[in-house]
This record gives structure tokens, C-alpha cells and sequence, in this order.
């Protein structure tokens, strides 16, 4: 294939789609902040912090200049955090031409303008079209060729299925949906329940309690996901119930592991600094419990996690307080 693909920001998932796209034939450049990532990247053929062990084809080049770095390329990646997403896409801004499809990975609403990333950057390159790649998709199962299936999403179907033509091999599977809406809520919420999943499981629960915060959780994705014009049959897809299920279940997961350890009385800031990555999760639970406020929606998991991490509730406490609640009927909550 004749694509040029830039990836801004060299975390593990970047990486992975990297190397999985430099194996079929494709030329790919990434940009880092960090010249050690870089270098490591370029000399050693790896990329040491974010995804060892995994060899980097030679047709990766790893770039300092950012500039250099998405100059005549077909396709650029944001591999960066949410919360880094408008920054870098002002950025870049004076670098791009309406013709490149910006493809986002990030997972995650922006804090204070509580708005979606793709909206995000439809602000800061409104004549770029925007796609969204999501779905349960661990960086370092890509990286190895394990079977992985995820979804385009985007308001433009004929750009959606650009980057579905992109990424497509017969161990990635794409997928497209014109739902951006759902697929980037869906992406968002489901790090919080898995964050909660993770407490439960440091605290010493079992598979009972975790079905029990996967099955309510979903209800909170649904409901607050349609409240935003997302479709309900989204939530049933790859990046509702599939990405809910990989990230509560796997210790691939950063959320997951970041919550066993606040569960086990670890402080947030040192799960943070133990992970060694961003735990977009603790972030998004700020900032959802903001929107479902501004709402009204009923979010009983986030607001009880949002009082775990920002407000020192004993996790037990939570807990306890969530299986206390006044009795409901199953069917009218998912509502």
C-alpha cells in the first residue's frame, strides 16, 4: 500500500499500530516529546519504556521535528492522552492540509469543556475529517499479531473506511460505525467501571461482585451515551461491551491495575506513579461525574469512585453504600 502515516506520540498503542501497519508494507514516521523514546526507537529498534520487548521494523522512523514528522502524510495518528490532545492538535495546526484524516486513539472527554476528543479536534482543524479508532484492543497483544477486532468511527462513512482500508489485516479486524458519538462514550466510561473492577478486585471480592459492577456499569455507559445522541446498539458493539470486558478482565489494563492497587490501600498518586503510564480512568471519572451533574443522570458507580479518588471514601465504604441503595427494577435502571 502506498499510505504515509504519522503517529504523534510514541505510548504503547501508537507503537503497536506502528509496527502492525510497517508489516504490511506501510512507511510510518512517530513523533515523541521524548528523545529518548526516539532514539531508542531509531538505534535500538524499540521502543523501551512504552513497549519493550518488541522488535520495530526498520520502515518506522522515529522523529524529533514534528514538523518533519506529518509533512506529506496521508494519515495522522494522535497517540497522545486526552487531556493532550488539544495542545497537539494546535500544534500541528499550521502544519497539515485539509486532506490528511486525522485518526484519534485517545480514550477519554476533555475536563472542563466536558466535550468529546473528536470534538476536540473538529475545533482545532475544522477542515480536517476526523476518525476515530476504538475498540478492546491491548497494545501489547497488537503488537504480537494476537486476533484483535475494533471499530472506525466517524461522521464522514467515506473516511471511516479509509483508515478501515489502513489498518485491516487477517489478524486486525476493523470495523466502521457512523456512531462517533457511542464509540467515544463508550471508550471513555468503561475506563471508570474498569478502575472500579480493579478496586473490587484489590480489596479481595470475586467474580460475583465484578459481574455485578460490569452489568450496572454498562446501564451507566448506556445511559449517559444516549442521553448524548449516542445509539443504544452501539453499547452492544466492540467499543461498548467488548472494550468494557478486555479492560475490567485484563492485567493489561492500566485502569485494572491501578485500582487493585488503590484497593489494596495504595494513595492514587502512587498507583499513578507505579503504573508508569496515564490512567486515563481517573481522569474521566472527573470528568464525567461533572457532565452526569450537569445532566442529571444517574451514575451510582462513577459518583462512588469519584468520591473514592478525589475525596478519601474508604473503598469498603463505597461499596457498602452501593449494595444499600433503595431497591430498583433491573429493566426500568437501564433506562
Amino acid at each position: 500500500m502506498d499510505f504515509r502515516v504519522s503517529f504523534l506520540g510514541g505510548g504503547s498503542f501508537g507503537t503497536a499500530l506502528s509496527v502492525m501497519l510497517a508489516k504490511k508494507g506501510i512507511n510510518t514516521k512517530i513523533w515523541d516529546r521524548k528523545e529518548s523514546v526516539i532514539s531508542d526507537i531509531n538505534e535500538k529498534r524499540e521502543n523501551i519504556k512504552y513497549l519493550p520487548k518488541i522488535v520495530i521494523p526498520y520502515n518506522v522512523k522515529g522523529c524529533i521535528d514534528i514538523n518533519e514528522c506529518v509533512r506529506d502524510s496521508d494519515f495522522i495518528v494522535l497517540s497522545v492522552p486526552s487531556h493532550a490532545i488539544r495542545e497537539l492538535s494546535r500544534q500541528i495546526r499550521n502544519y497539515v492540509n485539509n486532506s490528511q484524516v486525522i485518526v484519534s486513539i485517545a480514550k477519554g472527554i476533555e475536563e472542563g469543556t466536558l466535550k468529546r476528543i473528536s470534538e476536540v479536534i473538529e475545533e482545532e482543524l475544522p477542515d480536517n475529517p476526523v476518525v476515530v479508532l476504538s475498540g478492546p484492543s491491548h497494545a501489547e497483544e497488537v503488537a504480537l499479531d494476537i486476533p484483535t477486532a475494533v471499530v472506525a468511527a466517524s461522521k464522514d462513512v467515506n473516511s471511516a473506511q479509509k483508515v478501515q482500508d489502513l489498518f485491516l489485516t487477517n489478524k486486525f479486524r476493523v470495523y466502521t460505525n457512523d456512531d462517533i458519538v457511542g464509540v467515544e462514550i463508550g471508550g471513555a466510561v468503561k475506563n471508570i467501571i474498569a478502575l472500579a473492577a480493579g478496586i473490587s478486585d484489590g480489596i479481595g471480592y470475586g467474580d460475583n461482585t465484578k459481574a455485578a459492577l460490569m452489568t450496572r456499569g454498562m446501564s451507566e455507559i448506556v445511559r449517559i451515551g444516549t442521553k448524548l445522541g449516542g445509539k443504544s446498539e452501539t453499547f452492544s458493539g466492540l467499543t461498548g461491551i467488548g472494550d468494557l470486558i478486555v479492560t475490567c478482565t485484563s492485567m493489561h489494563s492500566r485502569n485494572r491495575r491501578a485500582g487493585i492497587l488503590i484497593g489494596k490501600g495504595t494513595s492514587v498518586e502512587n498507583a499513578i506513579s507505579e503504573i508508569g503510564m496515564v490512567v486515563e480512568g481517573i481522569k474521566a471519572c472527573r470528568a464525567f461525574y461533572d457532565l452526569k451533574e450537569k445532566l442529571n443522570i444517574s451514575m451510582p458507580i462513577t459518583d462512588v469512585l469519584y468520591q473514592v479518588l478525589f475525596k478519601g471514601k474508604d473503598p469498603k465504604y463505597g461499596v457498602y453504600e452501593l449494595m444499600s441503595r433503595e431497591k430498583k427494577d433491573e429493566m426500568y435502571t437501564m433506562q
